[in-house]
């Protein structure tokens, strides 16, 4: 069966088109939206990244410590972020360190090669443990982000369907948000 390495690449797909997406909202967007969807591009294309299928890319061992580190500048400026702003920055902030968390488990995995769990086309998040706890922690976090989300795409008892003219930003702003959670999770059962 090819679905480990398939599912590698949907979740790569899926990742770097969320990403593409947030850099064309931040080049739209006004300057206070723009941080956000920056930071979100950057976890997007990080995550395509980390999902790349193992038979693919087995990137060296000191690029796990290279993830774990752009993710941690990434969980500092989260951190800054939250305290100035609140709100949507608490939510990156756990996304980079959950990246962080991802990438230091995957440079630890023992017995795997170049940080990859070595099962022949298995992504590179796959079977490397972490700690259950943590682990457990972030995926209830994501499940409820992930219902959270897709439960404000739903239209409102009564409403009429879908807005005249279609999705709008908003919305795309929200798939793309519960794409990458939706990733996340996936991310973190391989973990």
């Amino acid at each position: 069966m090819h679905g480990p390495a398939l599912s590698g690449w949907l979740l790569v797909v899926l990742c770097a088109a969320s990403g593409a997406y947030c850099l064309l909202r931040m080049r739209a967007a006004g300057a206070a939206e723009r941080g956000s969807a920056g930071s979100e591009a950057v976890m997007g294309f990080g995550m395509a990244a980390m999902a790349l299928p193992a038979a693919v890319l087995s990137p060296p061992e000191w690029s796990w410590v290279l993830y774990a580190g752009v993710f941690g500048l990434a969980a500092l400026h989260g951190l800054v972020s939250a305290v100035r702003h609140g709100g949507h920055h608490l939510h990156h902030l756990v996304g980079s360190l959950a990246m962080v968390y991802m990438a230091l488990a995957m440079a630890a995995a023992p017995g795997a090669q170049g940080g990859h769990a070595g099962h022949g086309g298995h992504g590179a998040v796959a079977a490397t443990g972490g700690i259950p706890v943590l682990t457990g922690l972030l995926l209830a976090y994501y499940g409820v982000y992930v219902l959270r989300s897709g439960a404000r795409l739903v239209p409102a008892a009564g409403a009429a369907g879908i807005r005249a003219g279609g999705a709008g930003g908003a919305e795309l702003t929200l798939v793309c948000r519960l794409s990458m959670g939706l990733a996340m999770l996936a991310m973190l059962l391989a973990l």
